[in-house]
């Protein structure tokens, strides 16, 4: 059987999962420039490594309150095909080998809300939820607008 490597993270009292060939890195939380009138989940901008990077609150999108004041927050940054982005979250916790026999999906087609879970690891001890960062950025509200605006302020400064 295949393994999925993954970075385990913590929102709330629940561990997920992202894919280790989806990220880039893991950063401390630093100096977010806030962008107006975009949805609550969307921290703004933040510079990592000379790049403006959009920083999703994933504690905001999945439990309705903020991770930024918490002193152990990480943001872990993402590459999908279409945007590069970072998810602010608890903790980071580790980099797992998840056995693909363990995976399943049962359950979770059925709920609409969450669409960018892509599946549930089944281990001894604990319940990981698995993320696809593709489908969380394809299917929020606003991802559209911020990458724009992103792209906008990447251009103005070449």
């Amino acid at each position: 059987m295949a393994n999925t490597k993954a970075i385990v993270v913590r929102c709330g009292n629940e561990e997920y999962a992202i894919p280790v060939e989806q990220t880039v890195s893991i950063e401390e939380l630093e100096k977010v420039n806030p962008i107006p009138h975009l949805p609550e989940y969307l921290l703004g901008l933040m510079k990592i490594r000379g790049e403006l990077v959009p920083i999703l609150d994933f504690q905001q999108i999945l439990y309705g309150n903020s991770a930024k004041d918490d002193p152990n927050a990480k943001v872990v940054v993402v590459q999908t095909e279409g945007v590069y982005f970072g998810l602010l979250v608890l903790e980071a916790k580790e980099i797992l080998d998840i056995s693909e026999d363990t995976l399943t999906s049962k359950g979770l087609m059925a709920y609409s809300k969450t669409p960018y879970f892509s599946s549930v690891a089944n281990l001894e001890n604990r319940i990981i939820t698995m993320i696809d960062p593709t489908i969380l950025s394809d299917t929020l509200t606003g991802m559209d607008d911020i990458t724009d605006y992103v792209g906008q302020q990447v251009s103005e400064n070449v």
